[in-house]
């Protein structure tokens, strides 16, 4: 197996990603034998949001890195004490890597796992600051502490079948879903969602699933309003210049809302007449503003300790001017950090396999080749309204 070859997507430096050649995957950690861990064969595998955060340069991630956190594959190797996971499985990989052991773990908050990043908690492939993991946008990776990481698909064809919705089980969907149940979205709930990315429309249609009445989802991009009106959202185009709660009280009679999800993040821009300029607090102020008293803002948009891209001084450092007081006063509860992916992607995959969300297609799916990596990069940061889901194999397309 050692000798076979691997292919992965490369950050070469801002603006740039190519396909090379790169070590097959060896059940080890460092010096060390990792034999709790399995090596898979990929069939799916996603570009994401955070990635071309890196790829623009937005991070400090260096030139080399093997991208790629969302992973869906088939097990060809288990390690010796792997004791449930079996060759020929075929799983889904949640973006976090977490060992199962430490006291983070053992509370299910694994996207904080103590044990797998050096350098902070919480670890994930192929992405910076993240604890070195080599990424999944490949033919082939390792995923250690399999028996605990990885979720496996009850039916092998049945999960093929369905594959362009299972592979959003990784990151984006229970994200998504994560930036709602945190935002206290529930059955009649009024919803806005910024942001009409692949997190952001992941988000719009958990809403839905989760029951709310209206869900209000705000860009800037008019091919992804579409997106979002197609499976019966309300879309707000912010580059009008009225405000925000004038714009939704259109909508909903009413200048508030019970929930808001932030699925935009540190790169956010700012509204109406200045919807070109960076404004990396816009979204979370927004969301004080037009959050009723007592509601819950869901963040599951990255924020980062780092940004050499930014234009203001303070936002290298992840500072950011908020409004916080707003918050304090109405009361306001907010929620941060890594979707702890493992806390919902179980129930999601039934929801998938018994047909109570279409997920793929509310975030429109793309199928590409590997070497089509960079198109679909480049794509995806001039706006396109799809999910870039890589096929390394042909699997899927077979």
């Amino acid at each position: 197996m050692a000798s076979a070859s691997n292919r992965g997507v490369i950050f070469q430096g801002a603006g740039k990603v190519t396909v090379e050649t790169i070590d097959f995957p060896k059940l080890a950690l460092g010096e060390r034998r990792c034999d709790h861990g399995v090596i898979l064969k990929i069939l799916t595998t996603n570009i994401c949001g955070s990635d071309q955060h890196m790829v623009r340069g937005r991070t400090t991630a260096p030139q080399g890195l093997v991208l790629g956190h969302e992973i869906t594959g088939q097990v060809i190797e288990c390690g010796r004490d792997v004791e449930f996971i079996s060759v020929g499985d075929v799983v889904s990989v949640p973006f976090n890597i977490a060992c199962g052991r430490c006291r983070n773990c053992k509370e299910g908050k694994t996207g904080i796992c103590l044990n797998v990043n050096p350098s902070r908690p919480g670890a994930a492939y192929g992405y910076v600051d993240m604890g070195g993991w080599v990424g999944g946008q490949a033919e082939y990776v390792m995923v250690p502490y399999a028996d605990f990481n990885l979720l496996k698909f009850p039916d092998r064809e049945q999960a093929m079948e369905k594959i362009t919705d299972l592979t959003l089980l990784s990151d984006i969907f229970p994200t998504g879903f994560h930036g709602c149940v945190t935002a206290g979205v529930g059955p009649g709930s009024i919803v806005y969602i910024a942001g009409a990315g692949p997190v952001g429309l992941a988000a719009a249609a958990s809403a839905r699933l989760l029951g709310a009445a209206c869900v209000i989802v705000g860009d800037m991009i008019p091919e992804r309003l579409r997106q979002a009106k197609s499976f019966g959202c309300e879309a707000i185009d912010l580059r009008q210049d009225a405000s925000l709660p004038e714009m939704v009280a259109e909508i909903t009679g009413s200048p508030e809302v019970d929930a808001f999800v932030d699925c935009v993040g540190f790169e956010a821009h700012g509204c109406g007449h200045d919807h070109g300029h960076e404004k990396p607090a816009t979204v979370l102020n927004s969301a004080m503003d037009l959050t009723r008293a007592g509601g819950q803002i869901g963040i599951p948009g990255l924020y980062v300790t780092e940004d050499p891209g930014a234009e203001d001084k303070a936002a290298q450092t992840g500072s950011l001017s908020l409004r916080f007081g707003l918050g304090w006063a109405k009361s306001h509860s907010f929620h941060t950090g890594q979707c702890p992916v493992m806390r919902y992607n179980r129930a999601l995959m039934q929801a998938i396999l018994f047909d109570r969300v279409d997920i793929a297609k509310a975030v429109n799916v793309e199928l590409i080749t590997l070497d089509d990596a960079p198109r679909g990069y480049a794509d995806f940061d001039g706006g396109a309204a799809k999910k870039f889901v890589i096929d390394p194999h042909g699997s899927v397309a077979a």
